[in-house]
Order: C-alpha cells, then sequence, then structure tokens
C-alpha cells in the first residue's frame, strides 16, 4: 500500500487534499501519471498543512466580511418604483437585475448569482429577497414595491 495525497476529488477515494491509502500499482498506474495525486512525502505533508492553514485563513476572513455586510443587508429596505396599470398590476416585474440597481444606488456592490429570487416579483408591496453571501452567511433585504410616478 502507498499513501498519495488527492489533487482532485475522485469520488471513490475522497477529496482534493485527503490522504488516503492505495495499492501500488493503482498510484503508479493511474494516479500518478495523470497528475490525480501526488507520494505523501514529508515534505509534501508539510506543504499541504501550510496550504490548508492558509485557505482556513482565507476563509475566515471571508467569513467575517460577509457577517459583517449580511448585519447592514438585514437593516436594509429598498425602495423600487414601477409603473402600474388598471388595478395596480405591474408593468413588467422586479428582477434580480433592478435588485442590484437598487442596492448599487445604496452603495452596495452585489453579484446576480447571490441574489435568490426564485421567480420575479409581479405585485406591489414588501417582500424578504435572501442574499447569499458565503456559504454559511445568508442576508434578508426587504424589497418594497411601489406605483412609479
Amino acid at each position: 500500500m502507498l499513501e498519495v495525497i488527492l489533487k482532485e476529488d475522485i469520488p471513490p477515494l475522497g477529496k482534493a487534499g485527503d490522504v488516503v491509502k492505495v495499492s501500488e500499482g493503482y498510484a503508479r498506474n493511474f494516479l500518478l501519471p495523470r497528475k490525480k495525486a501526488l507520494e505523501a512525502t514529508r515534505s509534501a505533508l508539510k506543504a499541504l498543512a501550510r496550504e490548508k492553514e492558509v485557505q482556513e485563513r482565507k476563509l475566515k476572513k471571508q467569513s467575517e466580511e460577509a457577517a459583517k455586510l449580511k448585519e447592514k443587508l438585514d437593516a436594509l429596505t429598498l425602495v423600487i418604483e414601477q409603473n402600474v396599470g388598471e388595478q395596480d398590476k405591474l408593468f413588467g416585474a422586479v428582477t434580480s437585475e433592478d435588485i442590484i440597481t437598487a442596492l448599487g444606488k445604496e452603495g452596495f456592490s452585489v453579484e446576480k448569482k447571490k441574489i435568490v429570487l426564485d421567480e420575479p416579483i409581479k405585485s406591489l408591496g414588501i417582500f424578504s429577497v435572501p442574499i447569499k453571501l458565503s456559504s454559511d452567511v445568508e442576508a434578508t433585504i426587504k424589497v418594497h414595491v411601489t406605483k412609479g410616478s
């Protein structure tokens, strides 16, 4: 048996960065030549530990920044004016793009893919819209759709 460090996810073995034991033939004939793994030497294990430490610090910093942004966004209420027709029915709908534009006017920069809007808003009122800031932090903003002038 030979210990190797996986460079990428390999479903039956494990995820990238895992140290696993495999048969020498599998390692020498498949994993190592295809650069899917590297032999688990002392220097490689030390490098892996350093890399994991750097990744953890980076994730922690991103999480802290996301938490600060969450506090600001949770307190925010966006007012979006839309043209309405008979019986206060909207012309068009409020989409993620409209929400991004309104957030930009308030000084926030959020990617479109982070806004979790299952379907466009098609009526007047106040709606809660979740924004996925990171894998573990989700903010909720209030979107108040009103009649335009």
